[in-house]
């Protein structure tokens, strides 16, 4: 199937205005240190993070996204899906978060006019906000109706990342005289928002995920960023790219779960004893069971990681065709990375339940913490189930079925 690529030259060090994406990647490997030191204690105390993200807020991750000139980092996805899975190889929660705070803090510039979309950057750089919400489907929509001077918000959304933590809410809304889905950006201080600590999971529980409230919250018609319509006279080619740009979040977010425990394992396995439990030594390096696992989940890895290459590449091209890109070739870029979503599930399932089955009996000790990298990636997946997207790349394989326009949990 042909796939739109990236062009043949991206953008050198030299053409950004930021410090570069070397420099964010060294920041990104000095926070994922940090946050490893004590990721198996702060995991089990499950408190709200704010301590990480004022972590993440003093590295100038959170403004990574936003241009040079209103005051961020200058860089492009490619780097900030990078940024992410270095995260979530030392913390797969913090990892989600810092993935759902770059898709909706970059909302504002990819479906708003541009000059409000500049204002919302400028002030989001200047106060460091982090965002929270989500523009995935609820069964129960929040609504949007209008009043004089502007709209007022109401319902609840069930769970969103972000929230208990959030300067900002960006949510999906219904209004209430079309039912035309429309993305509105919420101050979470407003009178008639009310955020509940609810979610209550056994994996992903530093996320800050909860639900959120509205009772007749006012909402500024600048508020109300873009139509989230799935009709293709609404929905451009381009917009429709928002779908498989936050997609491949959660694609990142797994691959480095499957990074993280795949490095502690190896670690634990070559230092031949637990450093906790002495009685416990582990299997022999040379085990031909052992190798055999860690050869096929290093296979199961690194093929995951080709093709979520071969996604960005796609998605980085879609995103540089701007305004000149087809439905088909956004067909292409979203059948791609649904297939991305598929490998790197299960990269991420496997090696996560398998790694404990390598160490044995001894990961079962809560001193070690391995059942987290299970926990994490078995609640994500729960709640990005690739089942759809698989149906999605056979249909489209079969009878050439365009991939409708679904934006991430």
């Amino acid at each position: 199937m042909g796939v739109a690529t990236a062009p043949s030259e991206s953008a050198s060090e030299s053409d950004r205005t930021g410090p570069g994406r070397a420099h964010w990647l060294r920041v990104a490997r000095e926070t994922a240190d940090d946050l490893a030191t004590d990721a198996v204690a702060r995991e089990q105390a499950g408190k709200t993070p704010f301590d990480e993200v004022s972590g993440l807020r003093e590295a100038g991750l959170l403004t990574l996204l936003i241009p040079a000139e209103l005051g961020g980092g200058g860089e492009d996805w490619l780097t900030a899906y990078a940024v992410v899975r270095e995260i979530a190889a030392a913390d797969g929660a913090i990892g989600q978060l810092l993935g759902c705070h770059y898709f909706l803090s970059w909302s504002a510039a990819f479906f708003a006019e541009p000059a409000p979309a500049a204002q919302v950057e400028r002030q989001s750089a200047a106060e460091q906000w982090c965002w929270g919400g989500g523009f995935a489907r609820q069964e129960m929509p929040l609504t949007l109706a209008r009043k004089a001077g502007g709209y007022v918000l109401d319902g609840r959304q069930s769970y969103a990342t972000g929230v208990l933590v959030a300067d900002r809410l960006a949510v999906r809304a219904e209004r209430a005289d079309t039912g035309e889905p429309v993305a509105v950006v919420v101050d979470p201080a407003r009178h008639g928002v009310r955020v509940e600590g609810d979610a209550d999971t056994f994996g992903q529980r530093l996320a800050a995920g909860g639900s959120v409230e509205f009772d007749a919250v006012p909402v500024a018609a600048e508020d109300v960023l873009c139509s989230l319509s799935a009709d293709e006279d609404v929905l451009s080619p381009l917009a429709a790219l928002a779908s498989p740009v936050g997609r491949l979040l959660s694609v990142q977010l797994l691959l480095g779960m499957t990074d993280g425990v795949l490095a502690e394992a190896r670690e634990y396995s070559r230092a031949g004893q637990s450093p906790w439990h002495p009685a416990w030594p582990v299997g022999s390096r040379q085990d031909p069971h052992v190798l055999t696992a860690y050869g096929e989940l290093t296979v199961l890895a690194r093929s995951a990681s080709a093709l979520t290459d071969q996604a960005l590449e796609a998605v980085h091209g879609g995103l540089a065709r701007g305004e000149g890109l087809s439905y088909d070739e956004y067909a292409d870029i979203s059948v791609l990375v649904a297939m991305a979503e598929a490998a790197a599930s299960r990269a991420a399932q496997e090696s996560t339940t398998r790694a404990l089955d390598i160490l044995g009996a001894r990961a079962a000790s809560s001193r070690l913490g391995f059942d987290r990298f299970w926990r994490n990636a078995r609640t994500h997946t729960l709640h990005e189930p690739v089942a759809h997207r698989l149906r999605d790349v056979g249909d489209y394989f079969l009878n050439g079925a365009h991939p409708p326009f679904v934006l991430p949990v």
